[in-house]
């Protein structure tokens, strides 16, 4: 065997190609610090007819040459090339074969892509291209499709409690909503848009898994109507519980706008606005003073304030007395002539089962908001996501910490 022959065997070996494939020829291009390996297969090979398996003669070939990118051998980047067989299959017909170091259109060997997933749970995916000397629109289609495989091997077949939320993907107001199973804390969906047409496909979703729709027992969701509406219609069997810290959002605000108004005839109200806000332990010395001096008085602020604290200590409660305590807090708030807490009251009375339905479930969507907190640090970090599709691929990773496995050849 003469030296060509041992340095393309070795090539065969280190690439691990296997018959009836073999390393053809090698070229370096050192100016362009690049490696071209040829591989072609030996006269009479039989391939499996990539769509049946069925073993089968060589009808002809591709007149194309077909590149795929491979780990870099020492500091050169390494491309393979190939033209590829097309069996005639009696069954399918005439096909072009499947390689063993690719999967197929990917222009990509396994191992490459197995280095590249490796990168992008380490550093964002800009960077990982930076490193490859990629394009980050080819990593980022790597990565969708090994989520997308993962996401499609997740067991969903005993969810029964769903939490609802929405985030932001970016600027202008464009949402993602994401269904995650409160008991595995798993993303299990995330969607473009908001509303009930997330609920829509979120059924869907659970009919391609073969999951009844009628085995969803409990969602978890603020008081949007589109999220109302879209659980009625889809999931009429579901019960529904109100996000409590959702409620004391909504009081929150409406004490704060108590205030704004107050503030322009009270001086002493003015920089004021996190007292109103935050829990008591949570103030600095000289906030608690102030709080000290001003909750007890009859301005609006203050009794806005007494009121939100009488339904924050409501879900301390047991859940026998909750019915009674929120029909009595209610009808306190309907005589006190503030604006903004008698409006928000009423929308909490048109929404009471849901609400009252905490004291049963306990259910929150305080783990949403963790996760939601996760995804927007990612995003943050890799200084935003070109298109939604990134955007979600991303939260899967992120939320589930997902295990992608690559395929490696034998």
């Amino acid at each position: 065997m003469d030296n060509i022959e041992h340095e393309l065997d070795m090539y065969q070996i280190a690439l691990g190609i296997e018959e009836p494939w073999y390393v053809s020829y090698r070229e370096l291009d050192t100016e362009a610090s690049t490696l071209h390996v040829g591989l072609n297969f030996r006269r009479g090979a039989v391939f499996a007819c990539s769509k049946c398996g069925k073993p089968c003669k060589v009808h002809d070939t591709v007149n194309e040459d077909r590149t795929w990118r491979h780990l870099d051998f020492w500091q050169y980047q390494t491309t393979l090339h190939a033209r590829l067989p097309r069996t005639n299959c009696k069954d399918c017909g005439i096909l072009t074969v499947n390689v063993d170091w690719s999967r197929p259109q990917a222009g990509l060997t396994w191992r490459f892509e197995a280095y590249l997933m490796e990168l992008m749970k380490e550093m964002p995916v800009a960077a990982a291209a930076r490193q490859v000397n990629e394009h980050d629109t080819r990593l980022w289609r790597v990565l969708r499709h090994y989520v997308k495989r993962a996401m499609l091997e997740m067991d969903v077949t005993g969810v029964k409690r769903i939490a609802i939320d929405e985030t932001s993907s970016r600027r202008g107001h464009q949402y993602i909503t994401l269904f995650v199973d409160v008991d595995t804390k798993r993303l299990l969906l995330a969607t473009e848009g908001k509303g009930a047409n997330g609920l829509e496909k979120f059924k869907s979703f659970l009919e391609q898994r073969n999951v009844p729709i009628e085995q969803i027992e409990e969602f978890c969701c603020d008081m949007s109507s589109a999220f109302i509406s879209g659980i009625e219609t889809h999931f009429p069997k579901a019960h529904i519980t109100f996000d409590k810290f959702h409620v004391m959002k909504m009081v929150n605000e409406s004490v704060d706008e108590v205030r704004r108004e107050e503030q322009k005839e009270v001086d002493e109200l003015k920089k004021s606005r996190y007292i109103w806000l935050k829990n008591e332990d949570k103030l600095t010395d000289t906030q608690q003073e102030k709080l000290v001096k001003l909750k007890d008085t009859n301005l609006l602020t203050a009794r806005a304030y007494r009121i939100k604290l009488a339904l924050q200590e409501w879900w301390t409660y047991p859940a026998i007395y909750a019915d009674v305590y929120f029909d009595s807090w209610y009808k306190w708030v309907v005589r006190s002539q503030i604006p903004p807490m008698i409006e928000t009251a009423k929308s909490l009375k048109r929404h009471e089962d849901g609400i009252l339905r905490w004291f049963q479930t306990k259910l929150t969507n305080g783990l949403l908001e963790g996760l939601n907190s996760l995804i927007q640090a990612t995003k943050r970090k890799a200084r935003g996501f070109k298109t939604i599709d990134n955007f979600i691929a991303m939260a899967y990773v992120t939320v589930n910490k997902l295990v992608i496995t690559v395929p490696q050849p034998k």
